[in-house]
């Protein structure tokens, strides 16, 4: 985390279309595809910084699974959409990464989520130190 005297790190960001397949009989988002939203902006957050999350399993045997979301609705979004979701990190420790994360559609909020995951081993899921160069990417 950022100290008292360096700026916390800008958001990261990634569009998201609203398809068909996103939404319910009334057109709206379906509320469990934010968390699909957010999933898809964490996997580019960290290829943005140069983590592959398939060669990360690969090649390190460690694997993000999320062990905890809450998310709050404000308003809906609808077919056709360009939705921006955001990416932030709130906390980061040795083995787990909490993050919030926002949908807005032109700059309105959305949707917010309060997202934590956990770094494991494959196949056994235990814990794992996160990679150095993903911790420094978070500061």
């Amino acid at each position: 985390m950022p100290d008292a005297l360096s700026p916390a790190p800008a958001p990261f960001r990634f569009p998201v279309r609203v398809y068909w397949e996103d939404t319910d009989a009334g057109g709206v988002v379906f509320y469990a595809n934010y968390l699909k939203f957010f999933e898809r902006a964490r996997t580019e957050w960290l290829r943005a910084r140069g983590y592959d999350q398939e060669r990360l399993r690969q090649e390190s045997g460690l694997m993000f699974v999320v062990v905890h979301t809450a998310v709050r609705y404000r308003l809906p979004a609808r077919l056709d959409d360009l939705l921006e979701i955001s990416v932030e990190v709130r906390q980061a420790g040795a083995a787990s990464m909490q993050f919030v994360q926002q949908a807005t559609r032109d700059g309105t909020l959305l949707a917010e989520g309060d997202i934590k995951i956990g770094c494991v081993d494959v196949p056994g899921f235990r814990p794992r130190r996160i990679p150095a160069g993903i911790l420094q990417e978070t500061t």
